[in-house]
């Protein structure tokens, strides 16, 4: 794949440790905005790409098949939150989305991606 150089994202990336999670009581008491969590999973029957929007009391189940990674998911995931949000007609300026997966936090946080991140 080719890569793109992102010198200006339009988001940041927060990831907290450990500690930090478990000294907060209420992490998400001070967010603004909508709210989206996000999880990718693996079984026999695929892999699947699961989105919860909190504040737009919005579910998707996205089955990628069964060939595709955790990687994959999480980031497809991610994705879906930002289409979600662009394709809903809501005044909120700031977005939220939550995902436990470190590795893609980390891609994102970086200035190289691939054109899929």
């Amino acid at each position: 794949m080719k890569l793109v150089f992102n010198l200006e994202p339009k988001y940041r990336v927060t990831m907290l440790t450990r500690e930090e999670l478990t000294r907060s009581s209420g992490i998400l008491s001070d967010v603004k905005g909508l709210v989206w969590f996000t999880e990718g999973s693996r079984t026999v029957e695929g892999t699947r790409a699961w989105v919860y929007g909190q504040s737009a009391n919005r579910r998707l189940s996205i089955s990628l098949g069964k060939h595709a990674k955790i990687f994959l998911a999480e980031v497809h995931a991610i994705v879906a939150c930002a289409h979600e949000t662009e394709t809903q007609d809501r005044a909120e300026k700031y977005v939220s989305i939550c995902s436990d997966s470190q590795v893609v936090l980390k891609a994102l946080h970086t200035a190289k991606t691939s054109p899929l991140v």
